[in-house]
């Protein structure tokens, strides 16, 4: 299917990932519908998935969804609350939108969902692949969910696509925009013991794999959207202190970060996860950024 002339409907289109995304696929032809949670311009779809509302008819007739809509996980600490949000910002929007798209006449062919690498727990130094079985704690938990909401549209027939993202470097966001100042001041380091691996992927990568996915219709279910080369946290810290030329030996030690960042510091920081881009690579993907210090040069401006 070539992404020229597809009607592609996005939920989180003004995210991080959504906007990025959205200038990619306009830039290759396609007609993009954002779905908004105000009331609706022209050339945009309301729907309210904290009520369960949305505009059934406006989804007829299009090619794919993409659903990239939650609430942030990194920006406040993880009270009872804010975990609640997390979960059923994915968990309801994401069932919402399949229960539609599962009673629609004319079905999209693809449904894309946003998951994360989160998925698999904290496994070490093990090997990971979409294979792999999920892992424990408050994050494979949100996934395992997440991921099983999208039941309807599959059971419908319709071709269903978990995206499980690793850490995305993108210039002013995401990681890059929580840890780049402390480190532009020569305040950075490793957390904890650094051995701790990370699974990261360029924005560069996540659109342009994602415009690979909506082409390639044998691609389907979880899919690792990862670089191809993970790296140990002081192997990142390292490498980002080069490019930027500051020094990076101020380690945090991993108490003071479970005492500053409470639940998150052993699900985000100090967990450990060695995910690799099985279904990609085979499927013959071109990684653009497949090395950290390119990437980071390239997304540092």
């Amino acid at each position: 299917m070539e992404i020229k002339g597809m009607k592609i409907l996005i939920a989180g289109a003004s995210g991080l990932v959504g906007s990025a995304l959205v200038s990619k696929l306009k830039a290759e032809g396609a007609e993009v519908t954002p779905l908004v949670r105000s009331a609706a311009k022209s050339g945009e779809i309301e729907w309210h998935p904290d009520r369960g509302s949305i505009d059934a008819p406006a989804l007829q007739g299009c090619d794919a969804i993409i659903n990239l809509a939650g609430d942030g996980i990194a920006n406040g600490r993880w009270t009872e609350e804010k975990k609640r949000r997390i979960l059923d910002s994915r968990v309801n929007g994401t069932r919402l939108l399949c229960e539609t798209v599962a009673n629609l006449s004319r079905k999209p062919k693809a449904f894309i969902n946003a998951s994360a690498v989160g998925f698999y727990g904290s496994r070490g130094d093990e090997l990971v692949d979409e294979d792999s079985g999920p892992g424990e704690g408050f994050l494979a938990s949100v996934c395992r969910q997440w991921e099983l909401a999208t039941a309807p549209a599959e059971q419908a027939g319709i071709r269903v696509v978990k995206l499980r993202f690793g850490v995305i470097l993108a210039k002013g966001g995401g990681i890059m925009g929580s840890i780049l100042g402390p480190f532009k001041f020569g305040l950075g380091g490793k957390i904890g013991s650094g051995d701790q691996v990370m699974s990261w992927v360029a924005m560069d990568d996540v659109v342009a794999a994602i415009s690979f996915i909506l082409q390639n219709e044998s691609l389907r279910g979880p899919i690792n959207v990862v670089a191809p080369h993970p790296v140990t946290n002081e192997e990142f810290t390292k490498t980002l202190g080069h490019v930027l030329s500051r020094p990076t030996a101020l380690a945090m030690p991993a108490f003071a970060v479970r005492l500053a960042f409470g639940e998150m510091a052993d699900e985000m920081l100090l967990t450990s996860q060695r995910v690799i881009p099985k279904k990609l690579n085979d499927a013959g993907y071109e990684f653009q950024q497949p090395e950290l210090e390119g990437a980071l040069r390239k997304h540092l401006g």
